[in-house]
């Protein structure tokens, strides 16, 4: 008997080893087993084809080394999602693999289960009668004999049903371990190991009954409804703050209804914590959370209960989740479709959560709810040209209006001299209104850090990155140079290596350096501040929400975390500081990804029971865009770029493809780039652009050159996926680029 596994390991294909006669009975398709790889490697592989040979004469084949599961670990509907996406994505399946399981469940030694110290009696004392013994032995120990009857009382009974106790639970009666112990060395209580999960299995919380949906939200959620009979998928573009999640919660209570299972995606872990609690007083326990801020044992924890019988019947996560084994999956919902977070960038597989999830939802056979107030350009033409159903809410709940947007010129203030360091008068005013109303206000700069760079007074010099070619970022509070792409850490100069001043500023304006300028304008303020340097925990996002949810900080500063869908009662005025910065970026998405945060964060002011106010800042108030943002126009917003994607030939009427080299040489990848872009025009003329170099052109020492393909919506992909799997091979065949990196990325954001 003969297996092909999947090892996790960056390589093609399937890997073929012999089944020793005492395991032919327990392997399976979907269980792991400890295989031998090269001269004295092992590896956690999983099994996903049984055959007998014969293989040919000059196979050379290795035995499984042991089987390490009772039952398949991966579902025959995980499998089809996985080679999905190693094809689709062209990326080894090991990779997938890799990114899919829980670190526990990849490694040998594996996952450790969480025990807990339990005490019994030992089987001299097991009856009434023998218990009224070991109380008179005890008489003459009266701490022992007290331990002894609380343990009886924590048992309920004397039955085989009696209840479990643990050690801890027994020491909080207020006895001591040495006691404990004594009672152990006469024989009488006894200790064993019990396994217990890390997941939450506390009581059923108080569940509250859904709430009835509004006229406008009843509408949509009869649409949508009805959009299933005939689509698969179906768009909710649905205004900020109009209900979208009740809407949600509804669908989810009808699929569980059914005896099916939900998977509610979310771009951003951060939008976990608010989502969760309103689903937890819907579904109690029927619930799971799954991200990468849980800990490895509690997502191996979660992995084998939806494996279980009793498996949750909602799971909440962020793009990991769609990995999960579900049983029973009925509907699919992806919040904020629209958000980039969704795209994996690295490592392999560069998969779209969005994309997946549709696909997985297929496999079952289930319907798939796109939610957002910004839909994607690809999405939103999807549903105009018919593939996807698309259902629009544009009230706000109970007629709240969408909030007023005032812009402020930042470049004619600068000129006069009237900016305080990024804040205009007009936003400075406001927030101190909204503060002394006891609103709250929300800032968003979308950079992190103190200052982008630091330059020298005299000459101009700034400090780079030794392995990246970017300028360094300026942490402050931690003293520090910080390169935000390979994570490299620098001292900060007292002065300029290239000429010796000592004067060294800082230029512009990252979310700690808004903190503390506002801080010493606001000092009466109670202030957070939100993005990756202050939400490195799962403890972190948690705390900064919900003091910020409960009012005990007033004054919120964030990256784009805070345009993702949070939901605030009592922020009345939200100012974006700098548009300018996501407009003039070198994508031809720039303007796409710049209305969307701009009208996601504008809609984080006046969600209840006033209109908001947004106080957007930037120095070019007559750009269409920002006159699109100032009327929350989509559909115009949609009508002007969607006719450059035509005419210049980008998604959604053609499909890209990018091609990355990479190698420590400049030389040697600037060669590779032209061979490979001569290559490519062979087979796919008029085509191809580039090589060039991107706009980062070095990434922790290693230089990269970048090529475009732009390919027909009706070229068969399988086929474009061969011929550049054939590219790939044949570039390293060649001495000279064994080292070389090459990798695609389809459908890059």
């Amino acid at each position: 008997m003969f297996v092909d596994v999947i090892l996790p390991l960056p390589l093609d294909g399937l890997f073929t080893y012999s089944v020793p006669q005492p395991w032919g009975e327990q392997v399976k398709i979907g269980i792991r087993v400890l295989v031998p790889f090269g001269r004295s490697r092992t590896h956690v592989g999983i099994v996903v084809k049984t055959h007998k040979g014969p293989l040919p004469s000059d196979f050379q084949i290795k035995d499984i080394l042991q089987v390490l599961d009772a039952e398949p670990i991966l579902l025959d509907t995980q499998l089809c999602l996985w080679q999905w996406i190693a094809d689709y994505y062209m990326s080894p399946i090991g990779e997938v693999y890799k990114a899919a399981l829980p670190s526990g469940l990849k490694a040998e030694d594996g996952y450790r289960p969480r025990t807990e110290t339990y005490i019994r009696l030992t089987s001299s004392f097991h009856n009434e009668q023998t218990l009224h013994v070991a109380l008179d032995m005890l008489q003459r120990a009266p701490k022992q004999q007290k331990v002894l009857i609380d343990f009886l009382a924590l048992c309920d009974d004397f039955s085989d049903t009696r209840r479990l106790v643990s050690r801890d639970e027994l020491l909080n009666q207020g006895h001591t371990l040495q006691t404990v112990n004594a009672l152990q060395k006469r024989g009488i209580l006894e200790t064993y190991e019990k396994e217990v999960g890390r997941l939450n299995h506390g009581g059923e919380p108080h569940l509250e009954k859904i709430k009835p949906l509004s006229k406008s939200q009843q509408d949509a959620y009869n649409q949508i409804q009805f959009s299933f009979l005939k689509k698969n998928v179906t768009l909710l573009h649905g205004v900020t703050s109009s209900g979208k999640t009740e809407i949600y919660i509804h669908l989810i209570r009808q699929t569980l209804e059914q005896k099916q299972q939900v998977l509610y995606l979310l771009p951003e872990i951060a939008l976990t914590v608010q989502i969760m609690e309103r689903l937890q007083h819907v579904f109690g326990n029927r619930l799971g959370i799954y991200h990468s801020k849980y800990s490895d044992a509690e997502r191996v924890e979660i992995w084998q209960k939806q494996l279980s019988q009793n498996p949750y019947d909602v799971i909440l996560g962020a793009r990991s989740a769609v990995f999960l084994p579900f049983q029973r999956l009925g509907l699919v919902i992806v919040d904020e479709e629209h958000e980039t977070s969704y795209k994996q960038q690295d490592p392999m597989p560069r998969y779209h959560a969005r994309s997946a999830a549709i696909v997985l939802a297929q496999i079952f056979k289930a319907k798939t709810l796109l939610g957002t107030a910004t839909p994607s350009l690809e999405s939103y033409h999807n549903a105009k040209t018919g593939k996807y159903a698309l259902v629009e809410l544009f009230q706000r709940y109970k007629g709240i209006e969408l909030p007023e947007i005032q812009i402020v010129d930042i470049k004619d203030l600068q000129h006069r001299k009237m900016m305080n360091g990024p804040f205009s008068p007009l936003l400075l005013n406001k927030v101190r209104e909204a503060l002394g109303r006891g609103e709250q206000a929300i800032l968003f700069q979308n950079r992190r850090g103190y200052a982008p760079m630091i330059e020298c007074k005299q000459c101009g010099w700034v400090p780079h990155c030794r392995h990246c070619d970017v300028s360094l970022t300026l942490h402050r509070n931690l003293n520090q140079l910080t390169c935000h792409y390979c994570g490299a850490v620098y001292q900060v100069p007292t002065e300029c290596p290239a000429c010796g001043c000592k004067e060294l500023q800082t230029r512009g304006y990252g979310t700690e350096k808004v903190e503390t300028d506002i801080r010493d304008i606001f000092p009466e303020a109670r202030i957070a501040r939100m993005d990756l340097d202050t939400t490195r925990t799962r403890q972190a996002y948690e705390r900064i929400i919900s003091d910020f949810s409960a009012g005990r900080t007033n004054l919120l500063i964030g990256t784009q975390m805070i345009s993702k869908g949070l939901d605030f009662d009592k922020v009345s005025v939200v100012g974006i500081l700098n548009a300018d910065t996501m407009l003039n970026y070198p994508d031809f998405r720039a303007y796409e990804h710049a209305f969307m945060m701009m009208a996601q964060v504008s809609g984080r002011a006046g969600r209840k029971g006033r209109r908001g106010l947004v106080i957007l800042q930037t120095k070019s108030p007559d750009l269409p865009l920002i006159q699109q943002v100032v009327r929350n126009d989509y559909a115009a917003f949609y009508r002007s770029v969607i006719a450059e994607r035509q005419q210049f030939r980008y998604p959604p009427y053609y499909r890209l493809v990018y091609v990355y080299l990479k190698h420590r040489q400049d030389g040697l990848v600037e060669a590779a780039g032209i061979e490979m872009g001569r290559l490519l025009c062979q087979w796919f003329p008029g085509r191809v652009l580039g090589p060039d170099k991107p706009g980062i052109s070095k990434v922790k020492s290693l230089s990269i050159r970048k090529i475009i393909l732009k390919f027909e919506l009706s070229l068969n992909m399988a086929e474009v996926r061969k011929y550049l799997a054939l590219a790939r091979q044949q570039m390293l065949l060649d001495k000279r680029y064994t080292s070389l990196q090459i990798y695609y990325d389809v459908d890059p954001l």
